[in-house]
């Protein structure tokens, strides 16, 4: 049991390239199959933290590959919009910008001052990810952008900045900050109490 949290990360991960893969050669016989994809890597993602919580592997290492696989999957479906409806992407490039810049923003003050990659795992990132789901399955589904493509800039937009602000405020390093609020309350020495948006 103790391994399965892991396995579900690995298979999140091993989804990636065959996400990339089916958009590029397969293009649009793919479509549905990717969605199949995505919403079972979905499910992996979930149960992962879910499992490691019950048989007590939840760890730093743990986290910090959960949140680099996400990163992976998601840009994998980025990607895989791209080959898909790649002029549909290149009409909202703007947007599409704004995220790579926050994201890599939020990597790269975290390494400055930690030395480590981000692992914040905050409230408003998992609404993030859910409006990501949403707008990929228009996207992918349906080739259409439209008010989900700009509720997930907006909401992206929106949660980098709060992980931006629980880089500077917390004094070191730590995962599972569900909020920059939390992260203040952290600095003022209140203790910590363990996250409930543990995925």
């Amino acid at each position: 049991m103790k391994t399965i949290p892991y396995l579900l990360i690995a298979t999140r991960f091993c989804l990636a390239p065959i996400i990339l893969l089916l958009a590029y050669f397969k293009g649009e016989q793919s479509r549905f199959l990717i969605l199949s994809l995505m919403y079972f890597g979905l499910l992996t993602d979930i149960f992962d933290g879910i499992i490691a919580r019950k048989v007590g592997v939840s760890s730093e290492k743990l986290r910090r590959l959960d949140s680099q696989t996400d990163l992976v999957f998601w840009l994998s479906l980025g990607f895989a919009s791209y080959f898909l409806n790649a002029e549909l992407i290149k009409n909202e490039w703007k947007g599409v910008a704004l995220i790579f810049v926050m994201e890599a923003l939020c990597y790269i003050i975290s390494w400055l001052k930690f030395g480590k990659e981000t692992c914040t795992h905050a409230f408003l990132s998992k609404m993030w990810g859910l409006s990501l789901l949403i707008a990929f399955t228009y996207l992918i589904g349906f080739q259409q952008a439209g008010w989900t493509f700009y509720l997930t800039v907006i909401l992206g937009f929106v949660s980098h900045i709060d992980v931006i602000l629980i880089i500077l405020i917390l004094p070191k390093w730590q995962y599972d900050v569900p909020s920059s609020y939390h992260a203040w309350k952290i600095r003022k020495g209140k203790q910590r109490k363990k996250s409930i948006f543990f995925n």
